[in-house]
Formats: structure tokens, C-alpha cells, sequence
């Protein structure tokens, strides 16, 4: 495995402001920076009303499954979900790897149970998961394809956590900061999150700001996006000219 130290802690001030921002806003700050693959296709909550999941990412990777590699005694192995999991620290999101493989169910109630245990955030995957009716009993959020009952050895091999992946077609690396909501998984590459992190909260003040107009009857061309008279408007009214 690779170097597992990283800090996977998020200042307060940071994990504060995602948690109220949505992954909306922030797909388009990571636009307008140039980024424009950055939400996990296949994300979905397996639950209605999850809670909105801020998180750094300890990333886990399948590759396809091989007779001699996938076997259920490899579930024993030094190099398992099981030891993965046991590596993982508290508050961080697990961020699954598993090619978008749906036949397969990448874990089960056993090991989200343990992972709730140690205070993992959530789980998002691009792949499924299996055992349902538990999984959704461990009270682990997860973000997911849906369910399958074969195991992940039925068509997936494990071969690493804490290495670059690709979830849901988005180059994921470890310590990158994910934000979860209803819409799906949204990541905020580790060397942009301060700055991410202002650009949304100005966004979402002036989208705040444009919503009062629009329920107060105002018409959308040149509000939504603000020409740069209701530019000069939200400044006045906010306080920034």
C-alpha cells in the first residue's frame, strides 16, 4: 500500500461551509476553474434522505476478477477490504473503486457495520452492494449503484487502498475532499479546496440573492446570470460596494 499517513482531518471552517454548500454550486465553481469531470457517475443515495457528507477520500480499487485472485480465502488476505477497512480513519469517506461493476456486491452488513463502528462518514462507490436490508440497518451512508447478492469475488479482485483510482469515470486520489448530497458525489481536488471553498460561498450568496428577486416577480434575462447592473444591485444589497 502506499503512504497512509496523510492527514485526512478537514479544519473546521472548511467542513462548516461544504456542509451548506451543495454539490451544485460546486460543480459549477470547478467549471468555471476548468475542471469539468468531477462528479462519480453511478453515485446515487441507496437511502432517501441521507444527510449531506463532507469528507477527505481513503480511496479502495478493484480490478477485474481472476480465478487464482478472487477467491473467498483471499478475504484473509493482508491486501483485503477487511485490512483496508481497519486502516481507515474516523470522518473520512470511503471512496470505492469498482469499475462500475453491478453484479457484485463490493461489501455487505458486516464490514459497513464495522466501518460505521469506526466512524467512517459514508461510503461511495461506483459499483453495488449486497446483504440490503443490513447494510441499510448499519446506519453507514452510502452512495452506490444499488444492490447485488454475488460477492465481490464474483467478479471483482481487491488490490489496493490509498492509491489514485477512478470512481465513476473522476480521477479520485486520497485526501481529495468529497462532498455527498442527494445529487450524488461531487470531488474537490486537496490542492483547490480553499480556494473551491470561497468561490462557493460567494456563489451561493449570490444565487441566495438572485432567489429573492425571483420570488419577488423579477424576470430571469440578466438576472440569472446578473448583467452588471444587478451585479451593482447584489453589491449594494449585500454590502460589498
Amino acid at each position: 500500500m502506499s503512504d497512509t499517513s496523510i492527514d485526512m482531518s478537514l479544519p473546521a471552517h472548511i467542513g462548516d461551509a461544504l456542509a451548506g454548500i451543495s454539490t451544485a454550486t460546486l460543480t459549477t465553481v470547478l467549471l468555471k476553474k476548468g475542471l469539468r469531470n468531477v462528479w462519480m457517475r453511478g453515485t446515487k443515495p441507496l437511502r432517501a434522505g441521507q444527510p449531506r457528507l463532507v469528507g477527505r477520500a481513503f480511496t479502495l480499487r478493484f480490478v477485474p476478477a481472476r480465478e487464482d485472485l478472487a477467491t473467498p480465502a483471499s478475504w484473509s488476505s493482508p491486501i483485503s477490504t477487511r485490512a483496508a477497512i481497519e486502516a481507515m480513519p474516523a470522518g473520512c469517506i470511503a471512496v470505492v473503486d469498482a469499475m462500475g461493476v453491478t453484479d457484485a456486491g463490493i461489501f455487505g452488513d458486516i464490514l459497513c457495520a464495522r466501518m460505521a463502528k469506526r466512524g467512517v462518514a459514508g461510503l461511495v462507490t461506483d459499483g453495488v452492494v449486497r446483504d440490503l436490508a443490513g447494510v441499510l440497518d448499519s446506519g453507514l451512508p452510502v452512495w452506490c449503484q444499488g444492490a447485488a447478492a454475488p460477492p465481490s469475488v464474483a467478479g471483482l479482485t481487491f488490490v489496493a487502498w490509498q492509491q489514485p483510482i477512478g470512481c465513476g469515470g473522476v480521477a479520485v486520489f486520497p485526501g481529495d475532499v468529497v462532498v455527498v448530497d442527494q445529487d450524488g458525489a461531487v470531488l474537490i481536488p486537496a490542492d483547490l479546496l480553499d480556494e473551491v471553498v470561497a468561490l462557493s460561498l460567494e456563489q451561493e450568496r449570490l444565487e441566495g440573492w438572485i432567489m429573492g428577486r425571483i420570488e419577488a416577480g423579477e424576470q430571469l434575462p440578466g438576472l440569472y446570470p446578473p448583467n452588471e447592473d444587478n451585479l451593482r444591485r447584489y453589491r449594494q444589497d449585500t454590502g460589498q460596494s
